[in-house]
């Protein structure tokens, strides 16, 4: 038998790294499933995008809902969560917090009931009650966001995880790895909900390229993260050690054994664990017990604005991009950003031998099917109008200078480049999100950039496509669904830049009872 966990160990040698970023005052946490890190490999960026509210021409909004919808999209995109993982798990100190509201004679009852009824062991202790009450105490804020988000993630993860008979308690894992932000990702690379370094995630059968990366993919991770965890358990036979050792790796587990004399609870080897994977239980029960016991510490459980049984999934058959998506669909292009984390571009490649999914909400997945020709005839001509269709790789280090135009704002230029909003902030020393057209910005660029049509071919393709409103004129009533894109199906020889030259429309937002003025030709 010890031949055999020799031989295991071996193959696995999985590693652990925390790493704190030395240029922001935010803190990254990550669990690293593999030793082996080359610190030169410089690896493409995922996308975080932080949203700002569309800036249309000559349409207006109302303000509070905006304030809304950014609250909403920063909630969904931002890092500031996932920052903060690090710090709850390696700076626990472990000492008495007062807060009388849980007193422990009722911690301890809770505890019993939920150690009754999953596999790990969650026994009262001083430390378990020390994490709880400072994350009560301190961490309301965060704990509701977290809360709130898991609504749409944990069904998806529990499913996964009862196909691999695994506890679905393992969904809480998920909340101390990534704060539920399937971008997320370390300065060395470990990335996505589940946190998986590359070559594990090519291990356990997760595909990352240019274009894609699984480590991303709500679903596929969290098969892997299953398939590796049912490994741990088969080793360890213990939930409290393998999840210690999928923070650490198995060899820091077994060393923790040894030189604790043989000890096999983590409560009795924690103090010879690695200082963060000594946090990393605790942190782990404590959402455990907190989510277990939201209603009665004051927490709202909160329908997600979108559920995953509300959405469904379509197979691509040419290469498109979310924003084309957005545009025939009428769908967001955050909410698709949202729904396809995998798809670093925001590209869905075709590659002959892949299966690439595009995940849609339910209500427009039906519209896109029935329309898959056209849409992507209408996809093979926008690249077609592309400068440089394929992606050109800019040097992180690289500064450029960018000139806002008109319809720009900091959350698309955000996206373009693979920055935080906040990033673009600090560089150019806005203290609002309000630009100028003709405004200089500097970007570092962290992604693949395609670029985009110079204004010399813009000027070109405007002059070769429109046309001028005249003739047999009509006006068209904008209906609940419709997009620019749908619209101009309605009419023969009309485009989707027509539309929005006749009608002075900058971006691709309609709103239900706009009137359009259509030329029949």
């Amino acid at each position: 038998m010890a031949f055999r966990f020799f031989i295991i160990v071996s193959l696995l040698n999985i590693g652990t790294c925390f790493s704190q970023n030395q240029d922001s005052i935010s803190l990254q946490t990550i669990s690293i499933k593999d030793s082996i890190i080359d610190g030169k490999t410089n690896l493409v960026k995922a996308i975080e995008v932080e949203t700002d509210s569309f800036s249309i021409k000559n349409l207006k909004d109302n303000k509070l809902a905006v304030q809304f919808d950014e609250k909403w999209y920063e909630e969904l995109y931002s890092t500031a969560l996932y920052d903060t993982i690090y710090k709850s798990v390696t700076e626990l100190t472990f000492e008495d917090i007062d807060y009388p509201e849980l007193p422990t004679d009722t911690l301890k009852l809770r505890l019993k009931e939920l150690d009754a009824r999953t596999p790990f062991n969650v026994e009262y202790n001083p430390a378990l009650e020390s994490v709880i009450k400072s994350y009560l105490k301190h961490r309301r804020k965060h704990l509701q966001k977290l809360i709130t988000l898991s609504a749409f993630y944990f069904p998806l993860f529990e499913k996964e995880l009862d196909n691999y008979n695994i506890p679905l308690e393992i969904k809480y894992l998920a909340i101390v790895e990534s704060a539920l932000k399937p971008r997320a990702k370390s300065r060395v690379g470990a990335t996505g909900l589940w946190q998986f370094m590359f070559a594990t995630g090519k291990m356990y059968g997760l595909d990352v390229s240019s274009y894609v990366d699984e480590r991303s993919d709500p679903i596929k991770s969290t098969e892997a993260a299953s398939k590796y965890l049912s490994k741990l358990y088969e080793i360890f036979g213990d939930w409290d050690l393998a999840l210690a050792a999928y923070n650490s790796g198995p060899g820091n587990v077994s060393k923790a054994i040894r030189r604790s004399g043989g000890y096999q609870n983590y409560w009795n080897i924690r103090h010879n664990l690695p200082r963060e994977t000594a946090g990393y239980l605790p942190a782990f029960l404590a959402n455990m017990y907190i989510f277990e016991y939201a209603e009665a510490h004051g927490f709202k459980k909160l329908k997600p604005e979108v559920a995953y049984f509300e959405t469904d999934t379509v197979t691509v058959k040419e290469m498109i991009t979310l924003d084309q998506v957005s545009e025939v669909t009428g769908t967001p292009v955050e909410e698709l950003q949202f729904l396809n984390p995998s798809y670093k571009l925001d590209i869905i490649p075709f590659i002959k031998g892949e299966n690439y999914a595009l995940r849609l909400p339910n209500e427009v997945i039906g519209k896109f099917v029935n329309n898959e020709d056209s849409i992507y005839a209408f996809a093979k001509a926008e690249f077609a109008k592309r400068e440089k269709p394929l992606p050109q790789f800019f040097n992180a280090n690289d500064r450029i200078r960018y000139k806002v135009k008109s319809g720009d704002y900091l959350g698309r230029i955000s996206r373009i480049y693979g920055v935080r909003v906040s990033d673009i902030k600090k560089w150019n020393g806005l203290r609002s999100n309000n630009l100028s057209i003709g405004q200089r910005l500097t970007i570092y660029p962290r992604k693949p950039y395609v670029a985009a049509p110079t204004s010399t071919a813009k000027t070109v393709t405007k002059k070769t496509t429109s046309k001028p409103l005249s003739g047999n004129i009509t006006t068209y009533t904008v209906q609940s669904g419709d997009s620019l894109w749908s619209i101009s199906q309605k009419f023969s020889g009309v485009s989707v830049q027509n539309i929005k030259d006749w009608n002075d429309i900058s971006g691709n937002k309609l709103k239900p009872g706009m009137k359009l003025k259509i030329s029949k030709g």
